[in-house]
């Protein structure tokens, strides 16, 4: 898989793994830190060797002589700095970390300077006007197109005078933006509370118990090792019947990278993310406006799907209107059930997933650690593979990629005639050094190569599943609880969008340049895939004893599918809502202290119906919006659910038909109409190519229960 190309570099480089994978994959495992910056210096050279020849006036305005040409020369640049990216999140140390931290200034003011670029705006206007631009085909079309509007954005026609200090704010962001992150990681890792007595683990499963020990060991301690690692983290909140222990982990997780961190966790003052948000919002205001934009939300609707600031607002307070009635309801039933439990002073923030947990057992009678055992991930991935191949003609085998983690999986895709038209990695598991969540991330684009052959795409896959562990010396296969499978099909549907598209043009091959109001269709499209009993019944086997989920079981965690879904839906448009209103409304230049915290309690008070404990600090942590891409985009998950719902609805009404939702002529025809397209046409276009009309909110309210 790797192609290497060292003969033609400096006799100092010839050996960087950075530099020696060509057009092929990394050597994960053999990059060092003292790698990065000489390849980076290297590849900006030649990068910036590339635009100097292409605003050359001797350059011809075409596709070949300009457009590929630097393509070419960015990409692999973009893909040597996404592999470092990608250690940055998957495999962080101090020494990584710094030099990531050394070269972003550089590579941000490369890539900033190609949007200021006023000669190389010029060329490509001069190409759009070119009689050969009507030849083009419509993803090169609509590539030149968004980089036009990308060098508009990215400030090329602003003067002289002003591009010094529109880059500048491009490089704080930059740093910002890493040091959020690198703040909420350090928070999440630096915390472990011990348990030495074992009467304190009441409520809790075997395997979390295990998995305690298992960390303890792995730190050098005796007993049992809690983190604010989300699979260790969450089953505490669920199962434990020690309220004590729910409280203290409760209290150090909300409170992370905050001024309260070193008094609820192990906290350090240094992690305080509160001036750095105001920090990032103020450079996007003042970004925003330098491009004649009122806000940053204004903005960033320019490449999106939505048309207006407006039209957000309204379309996120009118979802949280239909959802309110329903959350209310869902929170006067959990308190009086409280009292059930012997909470009669109240339900505390750290009781609420206990005290669901419970309600879901007495209202459905299962457990989700009881679900949890029949979902081996092996298994799993079997049944998604099977979806896959039945809907969309392709085939899933293993492969033998480089890796950066022993945990890490590779597959190939393979087309009907078996041809290799894709590969993909699994990360599946948390551990010490990697940001947590989920996310599909592209390692490599499809594009027709100089040379005329096809460049495959690579994806990487990534979660944060409970690993396995050893209970008595024996090692467990790995059980994951249904939400993580519905993670696992959510990255495995934006996975699919990057490997499964035809279009050569990398700018709009795969996930590149589609709206980011509707990315998350494909997403959200796959998760419904994970309450459709032909596929559940394939896709499970009992960790012990092997046999399926029964139906009953099955039929329950239907029943339960839609449980508090109207306060978890609130819960998602509140935090839209604070994300949208931040860069819509907010004041940022003159805003001081935790005026952000303020906006976003104001938010939760005016629409959510559970109590805002004093001591949350979640915003501190938002780092969709403040270290992952999603400022003023938030919305998009709301936003795409509309039409992943009715998307998914036609394979309701084949299956009226044909007695399956796995059927293949609508696969192939989603697969067609919106997978294959990437971004190389609009996705309002490909929506209603699909469709055959305009979207319509009615399946996600009926999918949601709150119709």
């Amino acid at each position: 898989m790797t192609t290497s190309h060292a003969a033609t570099l400096p006799a100092d480089l010839q050996n960087n793994p950075l530099l020696t994978f060509g057009r092929g994959i990394a050597a994960y495992s053999e990059v060092k830190p003292e790698h990065i910056a000489p390849a980076i210096e290297y590849l900006l050279v030649r990068a910036q060797e590339a635009v100097d020849i292409a605003v050359n006036p001797n350059t011809a305005p075409t596709w070949n002589a300009l457009a590929e040409p630097l393509e070419d020369a960015t990409e692999f640049l973009g893909r040597s700095w996404g592999v470092i990216s990608h250690l940055n999140s998957v495999a962080d140390t101090p020494e990584l970390r710094a030099a990531y931290g050394a070269m972003l200034p550089e590579v941000t003011a490369f890539f900033s300077s190609l949007g200021q670029n006023l000669e190389l705006y010029k060329k490509f206007k001069e190409l759009s006007a070119n009689p050969e631009f009507s030849k083009l085909s419509r993803a090169q079309r609509k590539v030149i197109e968004n980089s036009l509007r990308d060098f508009r954005l990215g400030g090329a026609e602003l003067s002289d005078a002003d591009k010094p200090r529109f880059s500048q704010i491009q490089d704080e962001q930059a740093v910002l933006g890493k040091a959020f992150s690198d703040h909420v990681l350090d928070a999440t890792d630096g915390f472990v509370h011990l348990i030495t007595d074992k009467a304190e683990l009441i409520g809790l499963p075997d395997d979390v118990i295990a998995a305690a020990a298992d960390t303890a060991q792995q730190k050098n301690l005796q007993g049992w090792a809690f983190t604010l690692h989300f699979p260790s983290y969450y089953p505490v909140m669920q199962y434990s019947e020690n309220r004590a222990l729910r409280r203290l982990m409760y209290e150090a997780y909300v409170t992370r990278a905050s001024e309260l961190a070193p008094k609820y966790a192990n906290g350090k003052l240094d992690w305080d993310n509160t001036q750095n948000m105001l920090d990032q919002l103020r450079l996007r205001d003042e970004e925003a406006q330098m491009l004649g934009f009122a806000n940053y939300a204004a903005l960033s609707l320019a490449p999106k799907m939505a048309g207006t600031v407006e039209e957000v607002d309204s379309f996120l307070t009118n979802f949280a209107q239909k959802a309110k009635p329903f959350a209310k309801k869902d929170w006067q039933e959990l308190s009086e059930f409280a009292n059930t439990l012997g909470l009669t002073d109240g339900l505390e923030p750290w009781d609420i997933a206990f005290a669901s947990e419970r309600l879901k057992q007495e209202r459905y009678s299962f457990s989700e650690n009881e679900l949890k055992q029949y979902f081996p991930l092996p298994k799993v991935l079997d049944g998604l593979f099977e979806v896959i191949q039945t809907l969309f003609g392709v085939k899933i085998e293993s492969a033998d990629l480089p890796t950066w983690h022993a945990d890490v999986q590779s597959f190939s895709v393979k087309d009907a005639k078996g041809n290799i038209t894709a590969y993909f990695y699994l990360d599946p598991y948390a551990r010490p050094g990697k940001r947590g969540g989920a996310w599909m991330d592209d390692a490599r684009g499809r594009r027709v190569l100089p040379n005329g052959d096809i460049q495959v795409p690579v994806a990487y896959l990534v979660c944060n599943f409970a690993p396995p562990v050893k209970v008595d010396g024996v090692l467990r296969q790995p059980t994951i609880t249904h939400d993580d499978v519905i993670t696992l099909f959510h990255e495995s549907g934006h996975g699919l969008h990057h490997l499964l598209t035809q279009v050569s043009a990398l700018g709009v091959s795969g996930i590149n340049g589609v709206e980011w109001d509707a990315v998350e269709l494909p997403s959200q499209f796959m998760e419904n895939f994970c309450w459709e009993w032909e596929v559940l019944e394939k896709m499970t086997a009992h960790a012990e004893t092997g046999k399926p989920l029964p139906r009953e079981l099955f039929e329950k965690i239907l029943a339960a599918k839609n449980f508090q879904n109207g306060y978890m839906t609130l819960r998602q448009v509140v935090m839209s809502l604070t994300d949208w209103r931040l860069h819509a409304s907010f004041d940022a230049k003159n805003a001081k202290g935790q005026a952000v915290l303020d906006l976003s309690r104001s938010i939760a008070d005016a629409f959510n119906v559970i109590p805002q404990p004093e001591i949350s600090r979640w915003i501190y942590t938002f780092s969709h919006i403040f270290a992952g891409g999603y400022a003023a985009g938030y919305y998009s998950y709301k936003w795409a659910e509309v039409l992943s719902a009715d998307v998914y609805s036609a394979f309701e009404e084949a299956a009226k038909l044909t007695g399956s939702v796995l059927d293949e002529k609508t696969g192939i025809r989603y697969r067609q109409e919106i997978l294959e397209v990437g971004g190389s046409r609009p996705a309002a276009e490909s929506f209603k190519a699909f469709r055959g009309r305009e979207p319509s909110v009615d399946a996600l309210l009926r999918h949601g229960g709150l119709a």
